[in-house]
């Protein structure tokens, strides 16, 4: 008898293993010919933002070529951007695309693949500002996207009151209405802002110099794999540069 409840046991235990309870992580891969789920933060142009009802961008489009090199078709979820992270690793999202930083605090939460692009932080400021560069950044109220890298370095400067907005356009109003003094954030999307609003600038001197990468939920190997082979893939045909020179041309 107790044998056979020992042998029952064990029985259980590789069942619940296999099943992914036995401390062997389950991830909610894709199927070829199925959907790939990527989450973002559709108000960062040019890299995701609205045309109509649909998302579109460079994050979009490099997502697109990679899903059509697996044999996919490309799904986007709009949400927060500090959100992105927990829904890769939740499984509601199979990968994060969204202008994302490489970074070490990141890197703890996820894994990234191969960059796609380079990318510099920039700082808005109003015409006429005192503020010429960071070392003037000091003792400022300083405006940022929550979450992003712009959020992260800003927590930086020394006597600095940090804004965090939803959005990087709400970050960009308040400093047009002169609730803040300054705002940290990409170059190009900070283009996009102070195009469309006047009295605002962008300095010369450039803030941070960055990588950006799509994340996956940490310790999927399998789909880091696959998706850095299709990335790869996109790079060396010309694909990933004909995407970017599309949306961002140079001045």
């Amino acid at each position: 008898m107790k044998k056979k409840m020992v042998s029952l046991v064990l029985c259980a235990c590789v069942a619940l293993a296999a099943a992914g309870c036995g401390g062997s992580k389950k991830f909610n891969n894709p199927e070829k010919g199925g959907t790939l789920i990527m989450a973002t933060n559709a108000y960062f142009e040019p890299y995701e933002y609205y045309e109509g009802e649909n998302v579109v961008g460079i994050d979009v489009e490099i997502a697109t070529a990679i899903a059509e090199k697996l044999g996919m078709t490309l799904e986007v979820e709009d949400m927060e951007f500090d959100s992105i992270i927990a829904a890769v690793n939740s499984g509601k999202a199979h990968i994060g695309a969204a202008g994302m930083t490489v970074t070490e605090d990141r890197l703890q939460n996820v894994d990234f693949t191969d960059p796609y692009t380079t990318a510099t932080q920039v700082i808005i400021v109003q015409e006429g500002s005192e503020i010429a560069g960071a070392d003037d950044l000091s003792g400022k109220k300083i405006g940022v996207q929550l979450g992003t890298t712009g959020d992260i370095y800003a927590s930086d400067v020394e006597g600095a009151t940090i804004e965090q907005y939803n959005k990087g356009m709400d970050a960009v109003q308040a400093l047009a209405n002169g609730i803040i003094d300054a705002v940290i954030i990409d170059n190009e999307p900070a283009k996009q802002f102070v195009n469309k609003a006047e009295g605002l600038k962008i300095l010369d001197e450039e803030f941070v110099i960055e990588e950006y990468a799509i994340a996956i939920a940490k310790g999927n190997e399998e789909l880091l794999d696959d998706v850095n082979k299709a990335l790869d893939a996109i790079i060396a045909d010309g694909t990933v540069k004909g995407i970017i020179d599309k949306y961002i041309t140079a001045e």
